[in-house]
C-alpha cells in the first residue's frame, strides 16, 4: 500500500458471519413530511425547490421493510446531536454514549467512540438521516488531520474490511484521492461479492476523472457496486469544482451549500460531492428497505434509470442526470410486483467485473 495525499477538503459556512439485525419495526406506510421542513434539512429535499431529489413522493408511499445498515467512512459522527439521536447502529454490544461506532483513525483515544472533531461526518449523517429518518447509520472514522496520508488510507481499508465483514447494506464513503491501493481496490471487491453497495464521491478538482491521469478513487476503480457522485447547484449547473466524466461518474446530486448538522448540536453548510454522495446513499437505503430483496445492482439500475436528465449535464455523467427519488421507488415498486422489466444498462455502463484504473481515496468537499 503506496502513501496516498489524503485530504479534506471542505467548504463550511456558518451556521465472522454478520451479527443477527435486529428485526425491523412493523411497517408503517409513509413518513411524516413536516420533516422535509427541519431545522437541520437542506434544499436538496425541499417539496418547494425544482433541483431537488423529489422526495416528497416517495416519503408518501414508502413502507420499511427491513432495517437498513448504512456505514459512513468519514471524520466519525457527534453522538450527542439531537438530530441523529436514535439513529446510531454498532456491530457489536450495545448503543450507548461509549459504543456508537468505531474509530479506526491513527491517533483513536477510544475505539468505540469516533468522536467528530472535524465536522465533515456528522454532516453526512444529518443529510443520510434528512432523506431516510428510517436509515441505521455505522458510524466508521478513518480521518484524522494529524495522520500521514498512508495512515488515513490505512485505517479507510480497515473500516472498509469492518463494513464488510459485519454485513452492511451500503457504504457511504464520501472521500478519495488520485492514487491507487491493491488493498482499497481488494477490499471493495470483496464488497461487491457480498452484495454490498458502495456509493462514493467524485472528487472536486473540476477535472474530467474519465481522463486517465486525472482519475480519483474509488470513483475511478469502475466496479459494478461502486455509485459515483458529482455534486450541482439549485439552479441545476454542476460545481465548478466538481469533478465528472461521462464513464466514470454516474449522477450528479446536491452539493452547494448544503445545511446539516455539526458537532455540538449546531447546523451548518458545506459544499461539495461529499454531500451530493449522501444523498444518493439516502435514496439507495429507501429504496433497499422498502425492497430488502433487491440486489445492489437493481438497486443502481433503478437510481440510473429514473434520473432526470439535465442539459447541463450532457457529457459530465454516465446518465446525463439527477436523482429522482420518488420516480426510483415508484420503479422499484413496480419491479417488485412484476409491472415492469428490470432497468436495461445505460449506454456506456460499464459491464460485471469491468475494473477502472488504478488509484485511493481522501474526503471529497
Amino acid at each position: 500500500m503506496g502513501p496516498d495525499a489524503r485530504r479534506l477538503g471542505l467548504a463550511l459556512a456558518l451556521g465472522l458471519l454478520p451479527p443477527a439485525r435486529a428485526a425491523a419495526d412493523p411497517p408503517a406506510r409513509g413518513l411524516d413530511p413536516s420533516l422535509l421542513e427541519s431545522r437541520f434539512a437542506s434544499w436538496g429535499i425541499s417539496p418547494k425547490e425544482r433541483a431537488s431529489i423529489n422526495l416528497l413522493g416517495a416519503w408518501r408511499s414508502f413502507e420499511k421493510k427491513r432495517d437498513v445498515v448504512v456505514a459512513v467512512v468519514d471524520t466519525g459522527v457527534d453522538f450527542d446531536h439531537p438530530f441523529l439521536k436514535g439513529s446510531h447502529h454498532v456491530a457489536e454490544g450495545k448503543v450507548g454514549a461509549g459504543n456508537y461506532g468505531v474509530d479506526f483513525s491513527r491517533y483513536a483515544l477510544n475505539k468505540t467512540a469516533p468522536d467528530d472533531s472535524h465536522g465533515h461526518g456528522t454532516h453526512i449523517a444529518g443529510i443520510i438521516k434528512s432523506v431516510n429518518p428510517e436509515a441505521r447509520i455505522l458510524s466508521l472514522k478513518y480521518y484524522d488531520q494529524n495522520a500521514s496520508g498512508y495512515d488515513n488510507l490505512t485505517a479507510t481499508v480497515e473500516a472498509l474490511r469492518y463494513a464488510i465483514r459485519h454485513g452492511v447494506d451500503i457504504i457511504n464513503y464520501s472521500g478519495g484521492g488520485a492514487k491507487s491501493s491493491k488493498e482499497e481496490l481488494g477490499a471493495l471487491r470483496e464488497a461487491e461479492r457480498k452484495g454490498i453497495l458502495v456509493v462514493a464521491a467524485a472528487g472536486n478538482e473540476g477535472s474530467d476523472i474519465d481522463v486517465k491521469s486525472k482519475a480519483y478513487y474509488p470513483a475511478s476503480y469502475g466496479l459494478p457496486n461502486i455509485i459515483s457522485v458529482a455534486a450541482h447547484d439549485r439552479k441545476l449547473h454542476l460545481l465548478p469544482s466538481s469533478n465528472h466524466g461521462d464513464k466514470s461518474v454516474g449522477l450528479t446530486a446536491p452539493g452547494s451549500r448544503i445545511r446539516s448538522s455539526l458537532p455540538g448540536g449546531g447546523r451548518g453548510f458545506l459544499t461539495g460531492t461529499s454531500q451530493g454522495t449522501a444523498f444518493v446513499t439516502a435514496a439507495a437505503s429507501l429504496i433497499k428497505s422498502k425492497h430488502p430483496g433487491l440486489p445492489y445492482g437493481e438497486v443502481k439500475k433503478l437510481i440510473y434509470s429514473s434520473a432526470k436528465k439535465e442539459p447541463g449535464f450532457l457529457r459530465k455523467c454516465l446518465t446525463q442526470g439527477r436523482p429522482d427519488t420518488s420516480a426510483a421507488l415508484l420503479a422499484a415498486d413496480r419491479s417488485s410486483k412484476g409491472g415492469g422489466k428490470p432497468p436495461a444498462r445505460l449506454a456506456g455502463e460499464k459491464p460485471a467485473g469491468r475494473t477502472g484504473t488504478k488509484a485511493s481515496p481522501f474526503l471529497a468537499e
